[in-house]
Parts: C-alpha cells; structure tokens; sequence
C-alpha cells in the first residue's frame, strides 16, 4: 500500500548512518580490540563480551563513541584479570579519539536531498549519542544551515519522540522521519502515528536489529538511497 505523505509540514532526519557514514567506524574499532586482547580470547569471543559490556554500561554512558572506549577498557581489565598493560590501554584511547576525530563523509545524494526538501518543508535532526559528538559532527558536515532544529536524544522510543513533537508543536501525521533503524527511527514512530521512510545501511549495529515478525505489519516505506525519497514529493 501506498503511503501518503501530503499531511507532512516537517521531516525528521536521523544522523548516523543516514546522513553520514559510522558505524563502518566501530567496526574497525572492534576488530582493533579484538587483535589488541588476543592474548586473552578468540576475536569472536572478544566480540561477543564487548558487546555485553557496552549493554551493561548503555545506562551509565548512554550511546557513543565515549561509552563504547570505557565498555572496551573495562573488559580488558575484566579478561585480562587486571593485567592489561598500560600501552594497550592508551592504544584503546587513541582509537577512541581517532573516531572521534574521522573526517565525515556525507552519503551518496544527502546535500542535494537536504537542498530540495528544506525549500518546502522545515527540517530537522533527530539523533542519539554523545552530545558534543553529534553537535561537533554536524558542524563539520557543512548541513547545519538546512535544519531547523537539533535533537539529541537518550533513546529513541515512542515516548521520547512524543516528547519531542510536543515540544517542537509538531502533530505526529505532520511528521516524517527518516533514517536506517527500523527499531529507533522507524517502528516507533509509525506507533504513534507519524510517517517513516527506511533507508537501510550496508551494516547494523546488534542492538539495533529487528526481526522480521516486529517489522511485519507496519506502515512504512524503504528506499535503497536518500534521493529516491525526492520521489515521494514530485
């Protein structure tokens, strides 16, 4: 079934990995600590506690790049009994602080698709993690000046988009988010009633992924690439 977008007077952007590449960056950073404590398990094991502990920790540290250095440092500590050497530690520092530092790099079509809707509709973003982080990477990206508004958020639930259209005096059928998690950017907003269009990256963070029986039955679109949305408003 078709979806109708002529009610939307606002269109939420979602920033990782929609609007610019990340998580390709933790990635990399995982398999760094997976050669850096070799000594200790099998990269897969490695795998598998690192993301246990970054679980554990979400509540403490929230989303980022910071949260996700400390969770990598404590399970050091945690596999090698206290052991681990200074160097590796200041190593795991270094990579946090050279993803934080990655130039950012745009996906395919995002400035002339943010060019053509902002004529016609205020934008904004609507993203989770570290808020110097996200306030630093979109100043870099050169986007700013489209959107309207920035929202950092702790979660991505219904509740705290509820919170934020309330705040932004936004009606959830005037709404349209946009971004490549079905769980925080999609489903909850299709639950309260707003619109959402799915554009997949090519690799999901674990925390992130749906399976098929909680993505069946709602009422989105997916698109391959950022310009076919245009498509939707011709």
């Amino acid at each position: 079934m078709e979806v109708d977008y002529k009610n939307i007077k606002v269109i939420g952007f979602d920033a990782d990995d929609t609007l610019w590449v990340n998580e390709t960056y933790f990635r990399e950073a995982e398999e760094e600590a997976g050669r850096l404590l070799l000594r200790y398990e099998t990269p897969n094991k490695i795998d598998q506690e690192l993301f246990k502990m970054e679980m554990k920790n979400l509540p403490t540290y929230g989303y980022g790049v910071k949260g996700f250095v400390l969770s990598m440092i404590e399970l050091a500590v945690e596999l090698s009994n206290g052991k681990v050497s200074n160097d590796v530690i200041a190593e795991m520092l270094n990579i946090g602080k050279e993803m934080i530092n990655k130039p950012i790099e745009l996906l395919d079509g995002v400035e002339d698709v943010l060019k053509v809707l902002s004529k016609d509709f205020r934008l904004i973003v609507a993203t989770k993690g570290d808020l110097l982080d996200q306030e630093r990477k979109l100043e870099k990206s050169g986007l700013l000046k489209y959107f309207h508004h920035i929202e950092v958020l702790s979660e991505k639930q219904d509740v705290n988009y509820s919170k934020l259209l309330k705040h932004l005096d936004i009606e959830p059928e005037a709404f349209l988010m946009i971004g490549n998690s079905l769980k925080s950017d999609i489903l909850p907003l299709v639950s309260i009633g707003a619109k959402a269009i799915h554009v997949p990256f090519h690799t999901t963070w674990q925390h992130e992924t749906v399976t098929k029986k909680e993505a069946n039955g709602s009422d989105f679109e997916t698109v391959q690439s950022l310009t076919e949305i245009l498509d939707f408003f011709n």
